[in-house]
């Protein structure tokens, strides 16, 4: 608080007293001061020129300024001059009672403009006191030329030294610290004149250690153009050791007043270069984003051709190769492309939320580039891939069945081959017609018996052709060769049907003539021939490939193995009747001295071949018995791999769904700062990227189960295609919900919007969004609210705020106008960006188009157009050559030659419905 003790000042008749700005203290009146002759000189000379530059405009001056101020009247007049108001009517007697009332009623009028006098009374000034009447010109002097300057909310003496410093920073020799010895040499004064009007001062001719001149060329230039009073003698301020601060201030206050246009376009050049550094942030913005989007669009629409090829192949180690292939593309190529894909989102969503926090229009990506046209390809893709996956597996499937067919034909075309040759020269010899009648009865028997065993072949054959059939239909590639191959065989096969007949017609004929047959040989030809074609079946099947895909199943053949060894003692007692009948046959030849020509007449079975294909059985069920047993342990690996998958998925599938409600909870229980939430949501986030070497573990189970051809997995039920969703839905969730704070934090500083208002919408919003959502264990979903208000939730929630959109006529037109600004698209929901943005607009001030296009008026020095080297002068370069650029041509009626229209810039800025 100033006190202005004077001697008297306790026995003054109590006038107002003088109040000071507690920043202002440092421009105390000091009465001690005064007692330098020099600073009164100064402050006299200073304070009279000041109140004249003022009187002057009422036709008027003084000469005395302790004199000329004592009956009040011209003290009123200044005060009217210098606030534009008008003082109650003065007393025009000549009594020192009408003086005292004058100058009352000016300093009241004083006190009511906020400034408190401290021990200045009416009585002083009508007295004459020079110390008093110096004081109170200076209070006036502070308040209404000083007090309003602040730069950069400083107080009023900070701020205009701070003006002075910003615009002399550039001349060599002055530095403006102070307002006393830094204006000694006159620089000071010079370079603020030349800052503004270049034209009026040749700073470089002027010398630092010729300070009379420059002092005085400085008052010379500013009274002759700038219409500033000379306040001050250069040889005064020269000659003293230190200039009254307070006359350098009340001097230097006209230079701030005389250029405040200056400054006034400064503002504007510094809002518009604002304004346009955030539109071209934005735009850099968008520019990232069409590329990223165009980029990604394109490799899902590269990738999704290749995924849509079914064009089979022929071998299983060509779709072996494109399972391959398929696999290094999950592994390798996808991957960062599901990075790109979240990023882009919230690159979209940071977008938005800085365009509607500079007031901007919202961005609308090129056609087919929304992210709504992203997720649509994305969609695709993954159905395409799912697809493809199946495709790849089926034709696994069917080129395994398609081999396992091929050499099943081939193994049974062999053995029927083998057994058809030489058939077709047996059944066209003509050795019946100089035979015996017993060599023809034994022929007919021997015939009789290949019959059977023609016969017995028939099944073969007709498999042979179901197989050929199956591997047609099946579109095997060797189809030709398997078709050739079993044309052959059915027509040797109808060949052999038509000479059987012809043979045994030929046989009959001469039956009657034959009556003799060795009964041994018959029984024996009877017995042998189905027991060597059990033999041929036994070996067959013994050595028959087969295929599983279980345990059960391979145990099922074993079973029937054994089942079928059971039956081996069986099969070896018919092979000892048989070779017994055999060797009854020389037994009896023998004992009746029979000499035997050549071997049994009705067969060609002997019992050395019987005894060769025994032993054959005999070495192939061991064999067999090794096959099926190695099956076995293949189908338990395959089970170990079942199991070790299962086991890790049935714990990395809960988890993931643990963590997705986790992530729910979490969007609506956070607490602390935003930048605390930030802080927690991104270490939880790198918590959840830690976990990805049990993905890549699953990921490596998954695909050796692929490269044993397993399908199917009784032990879980989850697939790694579920896992893989899964988890790129968890990444991609955490990554939205680190973007939903970052983008309150944005818009929070923005707005200006407290901690504390941001926690109070966040907790009223989550209050009334009683709208769940969950998911079963076959879709990955956050368990929490919806995310958004229902427009009855929404008014709650209003309400609870203090909004009146009560049921009446006025609050549903509230909240109609309220409902437009939230929800403009009339979708029915109210997201929380929306309402944050809604909330943060009603407490908040936003720069608008208006405030832009008065800005740019400024710089136009008020045209309805702005020249480019206008805009060059006064903006940044980048900025100036910004709008020179996408500002149109000017096309009014007092248009000129190169005139630029600012207007219709702005309102492309904001867009229409801003202005």
């Amino acid at each position: 608080m100033v006190d202005y003790h004077a001697s008297n000042s306790q026995a003054s008749s109590g006038g107002p007293a003088i109040y000071m700005d507690p920043r202002e203290q440092e421009n105390d009146w000091d009465r001690d001061l005064l007692l330098d002759p020099a600073w009164e000189k100064q402050q006299r000379k200073t304070f009279t020129a000041w109140c004249n530059s003022h009187l002057r405009k009422a036709g008027t001056q003084i000469e005395n300024i302790e004199e000329d101020f004592r009956d009040g009247l011209k003290l009123m007049l200044l005060l009217e001059v210098i606030s534009g108001e008008r003082l109650p009517k003065p007393e025009r007697g000549k009594m020192r009672v009408h003086k005292i009332n004058n100058v009352n009623k000016a300093l009241d009028y004083i006190a009511g403009k906020g400034v408190k006098l401290v021990s200045i009374g009416a009585e002083e000034i009508v007295d004459g006191n020079a110390k008093m009447t110096l004081g109170m010109i200076w209070t006036i002097i502070l308040r209404f030329a000083i007090q309003d300057i602040s730069v950069e909310e400083t107080s009023a003496k900070e701020g205009l030294l701070l003006w002075c410093q910003r615009k002399t920073a550039p001349y060599k020799n002055v530095n403006v610290q102070n307002f006393h010895i830094s204006w000694k040499d006159g620089l000071a004064f010079n370079a603020l004149i030349h800052r503004h009007r270049p034209e009026l001062i040749d700073y470089d001719k002027l010398r630092k250690d010729d300070p009379l001149t420059n002092l005085n060329n400085a008052f010379e230039v500013a009274e002759k153009y700038l219409d500033i009073p000379k306040m001050m003698d250069a040889e005064d301020i020269v000659g003293t050791l230190r200039p009254d601060e307070k006359a350098i201030m009340t001097y230097v206050s006209c230079f701030y007043h005389a250029f405040s246009g200056a400054q006034k376009a400064e503002t504007a050049a510094n809002r518009i270069c604002k304004v346009l550094a955030v539109n071209q942030e934005n735009e850099h913005l968008m520019e990232d984003y069409e590329k990223l989007a165009s980029d990604l669009l394109d490799w899902i629409r590269r990738t999704i051709p290749w995924l849509e090829n079914r064009a089979p192949e022929k071998t299983m180690a060509e779709m072996q190769q494109k399972l391959e292939d398929f696999r290094g593309y999950r592994r390798v190529h996808k991957p960062p492309k599901v990075q790109e894909k979240c990023q882009l989102e919230i690159n979209f969503n940071t977008l938005q939320t800085k365009l509607r926090l500079s007031n901007r229009p919202a961005f609308m990506p090129s056609e087919g580039r929304m992210v709504s046209d992203i997720n649509g390809s994305w969609h695709n893709l993954e159905g395409a891939e799912k697809g493809y996956e199946e495709w790849m597996l089926n034709e696994i499937r069917r080129l395994e069945r398609l081999d396992h067919l091929a050499e099943k034909f081939r193994q049974k075309a062999t053995i029927h081959e083998s057994w058809t040759d030489g058939k077709e020269a047996m059944l066209t010899q003509k050795d019946y017609e100089t035979a015996s009648l017993s060599e023809v009865k034994a022929l007919l028997r021997k015939h009789e018996a290949f019959e059977s065993d023609l016969a017995a072949h028939q099944d073969r054959v007709e498999q042979i052709a179901a197989i050929a059939q199956e591997l047609n239909e099946l579109d095997y590639y060797d189809s030709p060769s398997v078709n050739a191959r079993c044309q052959k065989i059915c027509e040797q096969w109808d060949a052999l049907g038509s000479l059987t007949q012809s043979r045994r017609e030929s046989l009959e004929r001469t039956e009657k003539q034959l009556e003799s047959i060795d009964e041994l040989y018959l029984e024996y030809a009877k017995r042998a021939a189905p027991f060597n074609n059990w033999m041929e079946g036994a070996m067959e099947d013994l050595q028959d490939m087969f295929i599983v895909h279980n345990i059960e199943e391979i145990q099922g053949l074993i079973t029937a193995h054994e089942q079928f060894k059971s039956t081996l003692p069986e099969a070896n007692k018919e092979r000892e009747a048989i070779q017994a009948i055999q060797a009854e046959v020389q037994k009896i030849a023998q004992y009746n001295g029979i000499k035997l020509s050549g071997g049994n007449p009705y067969t060609t079975i002997t019992p050395k071949t019987i005894d060769n294909k025994w032993d054959k059985v005999e070495q192939l069920v061991p064999q067999r018995d090794q096959a099926l047993q190695e099956e076995l342990a293949k189908q338990q690996s395959n089970d170990h791999l079942r199991r070790k998958f299962a086991t890790q998925a049935n714990i990395v599938g809960p988890w993931i769904q643990t963590k997705m409600e986790e992530i729910g909870r979490i969007s609506i229980e956070m607490n602390g700062t935003l930048e605390d939430q930030l802080v927690n949501l991104r270490e939880y986030e790198q918590s959840i990227i830690e976990y990805k070497p049990n993905i890549d573990q699953l990921e490596g189970d998954h695909q050796l189960i692929q490269e044993a051809l397993i399908f199917d997995n009784k032990y879980t039920a989850y697939t790694m295609e579920h896992l893989r969703v899964g988890w790129e839905q968890l990444l991609t969730t955490i990554a939205r919900t680190i973007n939903e704070i970052e983008n309150q934090i944005l818009t929070r500083d923005a707005k200006g919007i407290s901690q504390e208002q941001l926690h109070e919408y966040r907790t009223s919003f989550n209050h009334f969004d009683k709208k769940g959502n969950s998911g079963g264990t076959k879709k990955w979903t956050r368990l929490d609210h919806s995310g958004g208000l229902m427009a009855e939730e929404f008014k709650a929630c209003l309400i609870s705020l203090g909004y009146d959109v009560e049921n009446n006529k006025t609050g549903d037109a509230e909240f109609a106008r309220i409902m437009g600004i939230v929800d403009p698209n009339n979708s029915g929901v109210v997201t929380f960006q929306a309402f944050i943005d809604f909330m943060s607009r009603e407490t908040t001030d936003t720069d608008t188009a208006d405030q832009v296009i008065a800005s740019f008026k400024i710089l136009a020095a008020d045209k309805n157009f702005i020249m480019a080297e206008e805009l060059r002068r006064e903006l940044p370069p980048d900025q100036a050559e910004y709008c020179i650029a996408r500002m149109a041509p000017y096309s009014g009626p007092d248009a000129k030659p190169g005139a630029l229209d600012y207007m219709s810039f702005s309102t492309a800025l904001y867009g229409e419905s801003d202005l």
